[in-house]
Order: structure tokens, then sequence, then C-alpha cells
């Protein structure tokens, strides 16, 4: 198989490398500023990644996969969680479903948050909001969590970022910073060489560690395994739409729950495969979601 000059950064394993590793703090510093359109008075200054024990217990953001305590030049304190959504499949109801019931979107150009306790930031690989046709929808949003009338727990500490790569206009250059960050996700994988466009101290970083040339063997195999589960995944959501019955959206969830152990190195022992066949969809899509967010068979 050939190599890609760059890798894809939408999977789980490339996005980590660059953005959830020590040796590239600036890289995520750049991306957070810009997605979260951060003015000077409140430019993040610092991170610091989190071990999973640190990690907030948010089910909102259960798919997490880089968590980072951010520090601004205010030096005001607050925790980012990152994550990213390549198959909208049963995710995109959750996100959709929490979105639209419990939050407000932000007007734009106001004034950030003095304080959230966490925010979240998702980067979609689909359309979490359709477009009509002829409309144009921004895609970048921003959602605050807004307590319940029924007055129980609300989540008013808490901010969602959402940033759907399919809404970036490819017919013109990208000009915000926003755009050039999703022009980054989207593109990376066909680039051969760093256009002019993403000469960007951070995007430069970020494409340097997404250099396939620089992937040890095994690490090479951990991308194309990654891959192969977002394919898989795709296909169990296809054929699951297809045959438009109960036993193939089943065996589509066996599919998907055991290419995502095989990318991280989960053995589906007989004890497991057995477990797996006597599930029914729902609890199917109870481990699948419990395996992305754990990253370990419970």
């Amino acid at each position: 198989m050939v190599r890609p000059v760059f890798a894809d950064p939408k999977t789980d394993f490339v996005f980590q490398r660059i953005f959830g590793s020590e040796d590239h703090k600036p890289v995520l510093i750049g991306l957070l500023n810009d997605l979260l359109e951060l003015d000077d008075a409140h430019r993040i200054r610092s991170v610091s990644l989190l071990p999973p024990e640190q990690r907030p217990k948010v089910d909102e953001l259960k798919y997490s996969i880089v968590d980072v305590k951010c520090v601004d030049v205010r030096g005001t304190t607050y925790v980012v969680e990152m994550q990213v959504l390549n198959v909208e499949a049963f995710e995109k109801r959750v996100v959709y479903n929490v979105a639209k019931a419990f939050t407000n979107q932000l007007d734009v150009g106001q004034t950030y948050p003095d304080l959230n306790d966490v925010i979240g930031i998702t980067i979609c690989d689909f359309e979490l909001w359709p477009r009509k046709s002829g409309s144009r929808v921004p895609m970048l949003s921003r959602w605050r969590m807004q307590e319940q009338s029924s007055g129980t727990l609300g989540f008013s500490q808490l901010q969602l970022v959402f940033l759907e790569l399919p809404k970036y206009d490819n017919t013109r250059e990208p000009q915000t910073m926003v755009e050039k960050w999703a022009y980054f996700f989207r593109e990376a994988p066909s680039l051969a060489a760093i256009p002019p466009v993403l000469e960007y101290p951070p995007m430069l970083e970020a494409l340097e560690a997404a250099r396939t040339a620089r992937f040890t063997t095994a690490e090479w195999d951990a991308y194309i395994r990654a891959g192969m589960a977002i394919q898989n995944e795709r296909g169990a959501l296809s054929l699951a739409r297809k045959e438009g019955r109960e036993e193939g959206r089943e065996e589509g969830l066996r599919m998907g729950i055991e290419s995502l152990c095989d990318a991280l190195g989960i053995e589906v022992s007989t004890e497991r495969n057995r477990e797996l066949q006597l599930l029914d969809a729902a609890g199917l899509e109870r481990l699948l979601s419990r395996l992305r967010g754990e990253r370990r068979w419970s």
C-alpha cells in the first residue's frame, strides 16, 4: 500500500498523536484559541493534558479523546474535552437531542463567557444540523447548557462547540482560522505538499506530526486499523439502513464493535463473542458507547 504524505487527522489515533501529545502543545493551544474564537483578553496561554482519573464525567462528551486543563491570560482555569465523530449513526441522535433540548445557541460575537467548568469541542464529519436547500448555515456553532425548567440539575457551566466539516465551502480559499482548520481536517489526507494557506505555525506543526514518513511500522499499522474501524462502522450503518431489519442492524453493530476492539487492541475472546451474540441492538449500542468512551471491555 502506498502511503499518503499526511495521515487523516480525523482518526482517533492521529488526532491524539497531534493534539494529545506533550510534544505538540503549541498546536493544541493554536487550535483551541482559533475554534473558540478567543480575543486577546481571553487567549489560552498554557495547557496541561489530564490523566484519565482527572477527567470530568460528562455524559455529553463520552467519546472524548483529548482532555486538557487550560489557563488563559487572566489566570482563569477550565477544562476542554475534545472528540471527533466520524459516523453519524447513533451518536448524531444523542448529540442532536442534547443540543436541541437543553441548550440555547450563543449569539455570534457574544463575549466569551468568564466562567466555564467544561467546554466540549466536537468535530463532526457529517452534518449535525442539515442545511435546507439554498441556505447557508455556519459550520461552527456554540451552545451553552441551561438548567431545565423542572428545577433538576442543569448544565449552566458547560459550553458545547460543534465544527461540522461537510459545511466547509471548498469552492474558494479558506479565509478565517476556523475555515483553515476545517480545510486541514478535510484535506490533509489528500495533500501532496503543504499549501500556502496552511503556512501558519500551529498548522505546519500539525502537518509535520501527521506526516506518515515519521510513523513507525507499529504506528502505521495502528493508523490503518483505526481507519478500517471507521469504514466498518460506516458499512455497518449502511447495512442497517439498506436492509431495514433489526438483524441487519445488530450484525452491523457487532461488526463495528469487533473492528473497534481490533483498533484498540482489545481481545474478543470466545466468552466475549458469546456475549455479543446474546445482546440485542440496544445492548450492542450501549457496549459500543462504553468501548468508545472507556477504551476497555468492562
